[in-house]
C-alpha cells in the first residue's frame, strides 16, 4: 500500500483540473488591472494641478519665505516687511469665532440627534441646518453686517467679524457633529438604558466618548474655511492696514478692527502698487501652509482618536 502518493485531484469536466484559470477569470482580471488604471489616472489627474499650484506658489515666495517674514509687520504702505499684524488677526477671528460656534453646534447637534422627535417643527429644523451649510460666505457677510454690526452695536470690530464666521461655520459643525452622533452604534445606548441609566448619562458616558474623534475633525476641519474666508471679515471688522507693535501676541482688543491673512492678501494684489513680488506669494504661502497644518493636525487626531475605540 502506498503511503506516499500525492493525492489526485478529479479533472472537470474539459479535463482540466477545477482551479485552473479558465478564459473567463483572465478577462475578469483584465478588467480589473484596466479599472485600476483608469482610477490612478484619474487620481493624478486630480493631484497634479494642486501639486503644480503649490510648487508653483513656493518657487515665487521662496526669496520672502522667512521667520522674518512672520515676524515683522508691514511697513512702507505695505510694499516691504511681514504679515505678523494679519497672522494675529486671524487666529483671533479664528479662535473667538470656533469659540462661540463649537460649544453651541455640539450641543444642537446632541439635541437634534438625542432628543428632538421626528415631528414637522424638527424637520424643518434639520432642512434649515442643512440649507445654511451651502449659502455663500457673501450672504453671511450681509448678515453679520445687519445683525452684529448695526443691530447689536458691535461696530465693525474683532467680536462683530468673529461672530459672523461663527455663524457661517455653525451649520456645518452641527451636521459632522450628527453623523458622529449618528454612527455609534444603537447597541450601546440600548445597553445602557437597560441597566439603569438615563439618557444623558448615556449620551455622556457612551455616545460622546466613542463619536468624540468626529466631533474634533469636525470642529477643527472648519478652522481651513474660517480662515481663507474674505468676505465676512471685510464687511464686519477687518483693515486694510493696522500699526501694531512688532511680535506683539495682544494686539488688538474685541472692539478693534484688524487684518487678516485673507484680505490682506486681497489688498496686496489689488491696491497697493510697486508690491515686491515674492510678498503676496509668500502670504499665500503661509494661509495655505496654516490651513494645511491644520488639516495634517484634525487627521492626526483622528487616527490617533480611532485607534483608542474599542469598537
Amino acid at each position: 500500500m502506498r503511503t506516499d502518493a500525492q493525492p489526485r485531484v478529479a479533472a472537470g469536466p474539459d479535463g482540466r483540473p477545477p482551479f485552473a484559470e479558465t478564459a473567463y477569470g483572465r478577462r475578469k482580471l483584465r478588467q480589473e488591472s484596466a479599472a485600476r488604471a483608469v482610477f490612478l489616472a484619474m487620481t493624478l489627474l486630480m493631484v497634479a494641478p494642486l501639486v503644480a499650484i503649490v510648487a508653483h506658489l513656493v518657487v515665487e515666495a521662496w526669496p520672502a519665505l522667512s521667520l522674518e517674514f512672520l515676524l515683522d509687520v508691514p511697513r512702507n504702505r505695505m510694499t516691504e516687511g511681514g504679515i505678523w499684524s494679519a497672522l494675529v488677526g486671524t487666529i483671533y477671528l479664528v479662535a473667538i469665532s470656533l469659540a462661540v460656534a463649537a460649544p453651541i453646534g455640539v450641543l444642537a447637534a446632541v439635541y437634534l440627534n438625542e432628543y428632538a422627535k421626528d415631528t414637522w417643527f424638527n424637520r424643518i429644523i434639520n432642512l434649515a441646518v442643512i440649507n445654511l451649510a451651502g449659502v455663500p460666505s457673501i450672504v453671511h457677510a450681509l448678515f453679520g453686517l445687519g445683525a452684529f454690526v448695526y443691530a447689536a452695536r458691535f461696530g465693525f470690530s474683532v467680536m462683530a467679524a468673529s461672530l459672523t464666521l461663527a455663524i457661517m461655520t455653525l451649520p456645518v459643525i452641527i451636521a459632522s457633529t450628527r453623523e458622529a452622533l449618528a454612527a455609534v452604534p444603537t447597541a450601546f445606548r440600548e445597553a445602557c438604558w437597560n441597566v439603569g441609566a438615563s439618557r444623558w448619562q448615556t449620551i455622556r458616558g457612551v455616545v460622546l466618548p466613542n463619536s468624540i474623534s468626529g466631533i474634533l475633525t469636525g470642529i477643527i476641519l472648519q478652522v481651513s474655511r474660517a480662515a481663507g474666508e474674505t468676505a465676512p471679515v471685510m464687511f464686519t471688522g477687518a483693515v486694510l492696514y493696522k500699526a501694531v507693535e512688532r511680535g506683539s501676541l495682544f494686539p488688538y482688543y474685541l472692539d478693534d478692527q484688524c487684518m487678516a491673512l485673507s484680505m490682506h492678501l486681497y489688498v496686496l494684489t489689488t491696491q497697493v502698487p510697486n508690491v515686491a513680488h515674492a510678498i503676496p506669494y509668500a502670504t499665500a504661502v503661509v494661509l495655505l501652509g496654516s490651513v494645511l497644518l491644520v488639516n495634517a493636525a484634525a487627521i492626526g487626531l483622528r487616527v490617533w482618536l480611532r485607534n483608542r475605540k474599542r469598537w
